[in-house]
């Protein structure tokens, strides 16, 4: 389990570049590792102030993580609207939503057990 999440934090570590990159806000990410029904390792979550910005936030965390470690997604749903866009990495799973979206959904607190990192937002 520790070799995954070492490769699950490096991932991490990555989309957070790609969302700070398009100024996304109030970025988190849990550590679910701990978690036996969490469906992924870690979760990244973050919003944008429109559908553009959430979708520009999604496309440089897929450009970012095939740039620094040849990985894509393997699903990527939500596009449509760009509302809440989900990148599924398997053991990573990013979801950057509209605020209000988020705020609804509320989904930091749904997994409160996890291990949470902020980061700060990028002026």
């Amino acid at each position: 389990m520790a070799k995954k999440s070492t490769i699950a934090d490096a991932l991490a570590e990555v989309i957070v570049k790609g969302m700070q990159d398009k100024k996304a806000k109030d970025v988190v990410k849990i550590d679910l590792s701990n978690i036996n029904e969490a469906a992924a390792d870690i979760f990244v979550i973050c919003h944008g102030d429109s559908d553009r910005q959430v979708k520009a936030i999604a496309d440089s965390v897929e450009e970012e993580t095939r740039k620094a470690l040849s990985e894509k997604p393997n699903s990527r749903e939500g596009q449509s609207e760009n509302r809440w866009v989900l990148l599924d990495y398997v053991n990573v799973v990013v979801h950057v939503f509209q605020k209000d979206v988020r705020s609804f959904y509320e989904i930091e607190d749904l997994w409160h057990d996890g291990k949470f990192t902020n980061y700060e937002d990028v002026a």
